[in-house]
């Protein structure tokens, strides 16, 4: 039998373009034995080494670590050479990044904006990433927005308008090194004469957005986990209502058109049937809302005061949607029961008074009552299938105009592709035009926003993946 004994691993560390002994280098072993250093003429030896397979390691500032595998048998030496690349820098942490474009402190920056730098002076064979960070004024929380690029640019996309952002570039060599650049500002351009708003959900999240009537100047107001959606404009058009379920409860909230100034007016929830916020309206002249909570429809001004109960409910029903004209300053109300097929639709006074059926129940759904701008005729959606089931699914939904003074009913979905639905029907601000959601009928979406003629035609898609609209 060959004897046991400890081994040795010797070696020298040389430069890999000059082959230069290096001294100074720093020599350890995996398994752990000793750790030494290389001397004048980059010899290293480490004695008395177990018998088996060792990694040597080779390390000095200024070179990129190097490591070696050899095989230590008993009473043996073994030998190892060790090349050493130079790292990129000579050791030193890459520049900065400089030269912004936008210039900091640049306004009226696009909501899509092209964020630019030049890249640190560096040797040849430098090898530079990028990661680039961006928060808004008001939030300390940085977003990444580009990782390990190679570009001295990026775009920061779907900004919010009127908003003061910051952004850092952070530059990596390919040691890992890294320097932190100067932090940067530049602010959005204010808004445009945008007019729509609706919700759109992005990976399950509802967020308000506002636009001109095109996607180009489409942008997002609200931002977060919550469901913030039902956006309204103010008749006086200084301020948006949403509901939010960021407090748990749906509840109102106001914000200016840019998406500040984001306040909590109601304590009472919107809630009932088949209601996670949904439903309510601005007053006519602006200054009060009104909406559903269980069999209460309740009054509000728009700064949270004066909460008021208008009317009750018929017994085992529920308030749901709602919309208020100055024309002769009426409501409309829609009711419901614990089944969501079984609604109805109201007309009563401002006041709470006088509350007569003008849509009775019909087989399948009816829902989503909007007065038309002289108060004459009313819109509405009904399951023209007449399908009911526990989940409230619609087969056939179809938007109906009623005339009030005559009570003829005309169908204005016929148009409609088969196997969708039109729902959430609003008049334009001229009342030219009708505004409205369509949807396939088995649940899964995609929901799109559509105009089309006050008189059922020339159905036109504005918005994919969006809904609850509104148009003033």
């Amino acid at each position: 039998m060959e004897p046991e004994g400890g081994g040795s691993i010797r070696g020298v560390v040389i430069h890999a373009e000059t082959d230069a002994p290096i001294s100074g280098v720093s020599i350890s072993t995996k398994p752990a034995t000793a750790a030494v250093i290389t001397d004048q003429e980059g010899n290293f030896s480490i004695p008395e080494v177990d018998a088996g397979e060792y990694n040597v390691v080779a390390q000095k500032l200024g070179y990129k670590m190097k490591g070696v595998t050899v095989a230590v048998k008993s009473f043996k030496s073994s030998h190892v050479t060790i090349v050493l690349e130079e790292a990129i820098g000579g050791g030193l942490a890459p520049g900065k990044a400089t030269n912004p474009v936008p210039a900091s402190g640049t306004t009226s920056q696009p909501t899509d904006v092209t964020l630019r730098w030049k890249a640190p002076k560096s040797n040849s064979s430098d090898t530079l990433s990028y990661d680039v960070y961006l928060y808004e004024s008001g939030n300390t929380e940085k977003r990444l927005i580009a990782e390990a690029i190679s570009d001295t640019s990026v775009v920061a996309r779907n900004l919010k308008y009127n908003t003061t952002y910051f952004w850092q570039v952070v530059v990596k060599d390919a040691s890992s090194r890294t320097s932190n650049g100067d932090v940067w500002s530049f602010t959005t351009l204010a808004l445009t004469n945008a007019r729509y708003l609706f919700a759109r959900a992005i990976e399950g999240d509802y967020n308000i957005y506002r636009s001109d009537g095109t996607e180009v100047n489409t942008f997002r107001l609200t931002s977060g986990v919550s469901r913030d959606w039902w956006p309204l404009l103010n008749p006086k058009r200084d301020v948006i209502a949403y509901a939010s379920n960021e407090s748990v409860e749906p509840q109102i909230y106001t914000m200016n058109l840019d998406g500040t100034g984001k306040l909590q007016i109601t304590t009472v929830p919107v809630a009932g049937y088949h209601n996670q916020g949904i439903g309510f309206v601005w007053s006519p002249d602006g200054g009060q809302l009104i909406y559903p909570h269980y069999d209460k429809l309740y009054r509000i001004v728009r700064d949270g005061s004066g909460l008021t109960v208008l009317a009750t409910a018929p017994e085992g029903r529920h308030f749901r949607m709602l919309e208020w004209t100055d024309r002769g300053n009426k409501i409309l109300a829609q009711t419901i029961g614990q089944n969501i097929n079984h609604s109805e639709i109201y007309i009563m006074d401002s006041n709470g008074a006088n509350m007569t059926v003008l849509v009775e129940n019909l087989p399948g759904r009816v829902e989503s009552p909007a007065f038309a701008i002289d108060g004459k005729s009313i819109l509405y959606t009904h399951d023209a299938a007449g399908f009911e089931n526990t989940e409230g699914r619609q087969l056939n939904s179809r938007i109906y105009r009623k005339e009030l003074g005559t009570n003829r009913v005309t169908d204005l979905s016929s148009g409609k592709p088969a196997g969708t639905n039109d729902l959430y029907p609003r008049y334009s601000p001229t009342g030219d035009k009708i505004i409205f959601v369509n949807t396939p009928n088995d649940g899964f979406g995609p929901y799109d926003i559509y105009v089309m003629d006050a008189n059922g035609s020339n159905r036109t898609r504005i918005f994919s993946n969006a809904t609850m609209p509104d148009w003033k």
